[in-house]
């Protein structure tokens, strides 16, 4: 990972803290969970970036999940168009560049794209993993 986007990232992340019961874990963990969480959703489904940070230890991250996708090395190549926001809802403003090419990689997937939303047959439960 370039240098420069992890020092992004550290300015980014703040650890849990103790009071909160939760244990922290360093940002290069968190970002790897959340990729590997990521790597994981299959072809023809969706998640939410809450779903994904909760799977990847992070519960109430989802935040956190969003900006790993933003992080994330181009060549790594992970199916970032299967994270959706709450309800399966692109969270792209409608038009840009970004809204439209995640509709077509769902498509591609055989994924119905409506108004901006997935159908909800369509959303994955980590939990299964």
């Amino acid at each position: 990972m370039a240098r420069s986007k992890l020092q992004s990232f550290h300015a980014l992340f703040r650890p849990l803290s103790a009071k909160s019961g939760r244990a922290s874990t360093s940002s290069e963990d968190s970002l790897q969970a959340i990729w590997n969480v990521v790597a994981r959703i299959p072809r023809g489904q969706v998640s939410s970036y809450g779903d994904v940070a909760r799977a990847a230890g992070l519960p109430g991250r989802a935040r956190l999940a969003g900006k790993a996708l933003r992080l994330m090395p181009e060549d790594m190549n992970l199916p970032w168009h299967r994270v959706m926001g709450a309800g399966g809802r692109i969270v792209f403003p409608k038009g840009t560049r970004h809204f439209r090419e995640q509709s077509r990689l769902l498509r591609s997937e055989g994924v119905t794209v409506k108004e901006g939303r997935v159908d909800k047959s369509a959303l994955v439960d980590l939990e299964e993993f």
